[in-house]
């Protein structure tokens, strides 16, 4: 490949990760506010909370999934908030390139998870990854975001 075409195509790589915005469907401002006052979670629950608030890849949507069913699909600058059942293991799920991308958490009754989604380049097209994160770090982040809304994904889960 001669030096003309490299450099078009790392341009177009580029324009498509740092170029436009995608946006999904958001819950009301109040259940999002709400959200951000970081409660404990109910009795026999555990609170998970995931997020996106990087810059890189902001024209990409990617599905999320906890334990193969769909909680929702981001775009930059969004989190989801959810109660799942604590004491419990669960499998993260996102949307990655030729496959899904799995975090396992154990998850304890009361208290409050925090996990990031991440975009990162791909062959064609950018993958993303799961990465758990400190409770004060996250909460900063979260802070900032909105909440999407759950249950819309784009696609079904690679293991169904």
């Amino acid at each position: 490949m001669n030096k003309s075409k490299l450099a078009l195509l790392v341009l177009a790589v580029s324009v498509m990760f740092f170029s436009g915005c995608s946006t999904v469907p958001l819950e009301p401002k109040e259940m999002s506010e709400s959200a951000k006052s970081f409660n404990t979670p109910p009795e026999g629950k555990a609170g998970l909370y995931v997020y996106r608030d990087s810059i890189f890849g902001t024209a990409l949507k990617k599905d999320i999934w906890i334990d193969n069913k769909c909680l929702g699909e981001s775009a930059i600058k969004v989190f989801f908030y959810q109660n799942i059942e604590g004491n419990k293991e669960h499998k993260l799920s996102t949307e990655s390139e030729f496959s899904a991308n799995n975090l396992f958490i154990e998850t304890k009754s009361g208290k409050n998870y925090y996990i990031r989604q991440y975009i990162k380049m791909g062959v064609f097209v950018g993958g993303a990854g799961l990465e758990v994160v400190e409770e004060k770090e996250a909460q900063e982040a979260i802070k900032k975001l909105d909440m999407a809304k759950k249950g819309i994904c784009s696609k079904e889960h690679p293991d169904d």
